[in-house]
């Protein structure tokens, strides 16, 4: 490939555009027309997202006492619908300013090309009115625990479209609103917290009871996310390798797991200092008749 010759291809640009001049700089223009519509319409998103954080910060501050969650899903949702409509301007400034096609002969072409359009628009009408729908009927909102279509994790945003959810893995779930049929939500409300410990069939049920009665009392008074409980319900089944006694616990939303945690680890400890059983697999290994260790 031989050297390219700037002097001559600088010399067929200047040529190019002396002779189309008009063209060239109309081009420009409609160039600069786009970018600056761009630019004001990414600056007032901008300054709109700051705004709607503030004001709902102020919220938080009030002296009217407002559910947490509930605000920073109002304020996400508020941010998805200033950028949707912020778009959509700044989509129709640049037909008509740019291209010249006036909002009438959008709404015209929308009438006649209405019914092809609706076939594939059905699915984002579906989102938006079912995202409207969770956020009227408030059935989950941002930092809920919740499981919807077999994911599990917790509401990172909610828009008018679509709901992110974070499972405990890490892993980001994004679900189209459409597509959420059933939720089920694990924040709501206080917990069941539930325990079950087994101990040998040789140990007295009576003194091992006691002895859980004990750590529930303690329990209770060191845990601060309990709400009711711990209560022994008592011998709930006779395993193959041992007695199975129940404890119930009352919490706090999204504190159940921890505290099945930190009960059992009391369990143990308090069995290890009583002497009292817990029943494990065992090998046991009969040498042949006749024949000495």
């Amino acid at each position: 490939m031989g050297n390219i010759n700037w002097a001559e291809v600088k010399l067929k640009v200047s040529s190019f555009v002396r002779n189309n001049q008009d063209e060239v700089l109309g081009a420009l223009g409609k160039i600069l027309q786009v970018i600056i519509i761009i630019v004001l319409c990414l600056v007032v998103i901008r300054f709109g997202t700051v705004a709607i954080k503030r004001f709902f910060n102020k919220q938080r501050q009030s002296k009217y006492r407002f559910d947490e969650k509930r605000l920073d899903t109002l304020s996400t949702l508020c941010v998805s619908i200033i950028k949707y409509v912020l778009y959509f301007i700044a989509l129709i400034m640049i037909l008509d300013n740019v291209f010249g096609i006036s909002p009438t002969t959008i709404i015209t072409a929308a009438g006649v090309g209405g019914l092809a359009v609706g076939f594939g628009a059905q699915s984002l009408v579906k989102d938006v009115i079912t995202g409207f729908f969770i956020l009227l009927e408030d059935q989950f909102s941002v930092g809920d625990i919740i499981t919807v279509n077999d994911m599990s994790g917790t509401v990172e945003e909610m828009g008018l479209r679509i709901t992110k959810i974070r499972h405990y893995t890490g892993d980001l779930h994004i679900i189209p609103n459409g597509e959420i049929t059933k939720v089920t939500n694990h924040t709501r409300g206080n917990k069941a917290a539930i325990v079950d410990v087994s101990v040998a069939y040789e140990e007295n049920l009576d003194k091992v009871i006691n002895v859980l009665k004990k750590v529930s009392e303690a329990a209770a008074k060191d845990i601060a996310s309990i709400v009711e409980g711990p209560m022994v319900q008592g011998v709930i089944n006779l395993g193959y390798s041992g007695v199975v006694i129940r404890l119930f616990t009352k919490t706090v939303a999204g504190e159940q797991w921890a505290v099945e945690r930190e009960l059992r680890k009391r369990v143990k400890e308090a069995f290890d200092r009583e002497g009292i059983e817990i029943p494990y697999n065992k090998v046991t290994i009969v040498p042949p008749r006749g024949e000495t260790k």
